[in-house]
């Protein structure tokens, strides 16, 4: 490991206990900042719900921390909206956000366009498939970017179980990010849970940022954050366990290419390999083969966007 990033982890690694929630509301209070939490759910009417009721009980009504909680639905055919709404987020379609641009699948492509209907100036993403949540996966990640102005994105950290087992979960981290940013981008290597879909940052940095469609936003985004606004400038907080539903071996698959071809287009633009991975399944004649398009559209910066543009001139 860089000696850079060892005093970084030092630096820029801290605890829930750092930072009491008390401590966060002076800072805010003092800054006049707002906070806006966005989730992205797709069919996820079985836990949205409850994640949006936490954290506007105790984060909006117990202390008044985010200033408003956005549910983004990407298309869902279940009772996800409808969910949400009764548990007190405001409810936004992607289809509706700004529609002269037809949306495509993806939970970047969602995060995206959640910057054009909220209005804070930290946002703070939270996956919407989350169980036993709680508030402090929020106030943890939003605390440091209220309480330091010098950091501007705050990566979550935690233990995730899989089948008994505390660190087992992200497999396409331990197999696929992981090596991609120790081999490729080491000032990233510090990050313990680099894929993980609970962050907060400055609406000043993420309008700046391209936002990869599908899965690989994530390393995508913290791979252009290093390079626009610094290692320092980056951090991350221990909130304890993450509990969500687990994806099957083939859907990781299709994650960890989308996100191989993530780096590859931040490594070497214009070289070219083919965006798309065949996969197999067993049938009654033997196995066989599904192909699938990779992701590799990404989304420019928000603040090129002309509705984005006006509405921060209204």
């Amino acid at each position: 490991m860089l000696e850079e990033v060892e005093r970084w982890l030092i630096a820029r690694s801290w605890s829930l206990a750092d930072r009491p929630l008390h401590q966060i509301m002076a800072a805010k209070r003092a800054g006049g900042q707002s906070v806006s939490v966005v989730l992205p759910a797709l069919n996820e009417e079985e836990t949205v719900g409850d994640i949006v009721a936490v954290v506007r009980h105790d984060l909006v009504e117990q202390v008044p921390l985010v200033d408003e909680i956005v549910v983004v639905d990407s298309g869902s055919t279940d009772r996800t909206s409808e969910v949400a709404a009764a548990a007190g987020a405001r409810v936004v379609h992607r289809d509706a956000i700004l529609p002269r641009l037809p949306a495509v699948p993806g939970k970047g492509e969602v995060l995206w366009r959640s910057l054009l209907v909220t209005s804070g100036d930290i946002v703070c993403f939270v996956d919407a498939d989350l169980r036993e949540f709680s508030s402090d996966f929020v106030s943890g990640i939003v605390g440091p970017l209220l309480t330091d102005p010098d950091v501007d994105l705050v990566k979550a950290m935690y233990d995730r179980p899989l089948g008994g087992s505390p660190g087992e979960g992200g497999r396409v981290t331990e197999l696929m990010a992981r090596p991609l940013l120790n081999m490729h981008w080491p000032q990233l290597a510090g990050f313990v849970q680099p894929l993980g879909g609970e962050y907060a940052a400055r609406r000043s940095l993420l309008e700046q940022l391209p936002f990869p469609v599908g899965y690989g936003v994530e390393l995508g985004m913290l791979v252009d954050a290093l390079h626009l606004v610094g290692l320092d400038a980056l951090a991350q907080v221990d909130v304890g366990v993450r509990k969500h539903r687990h994806q099957d071996g083939q859907a990781l698959g299709r994650m960890a290419a989308a996100i191989y071809r993530t780096a590859q287009l931040r490594l070497a633009r214009g070289h070219l390999v083919r965006p798309s991975l065949t996969q197999f399944e067993r049938a009654e004649d033997g196995f066989e083969p599904r192909t699938y398009s990779v992701d590799t559209e990404e989304r420019p910066p928000m603040a090129e966007i002309p509705e984005y543009a006006a509405r921060k001139v209204a």
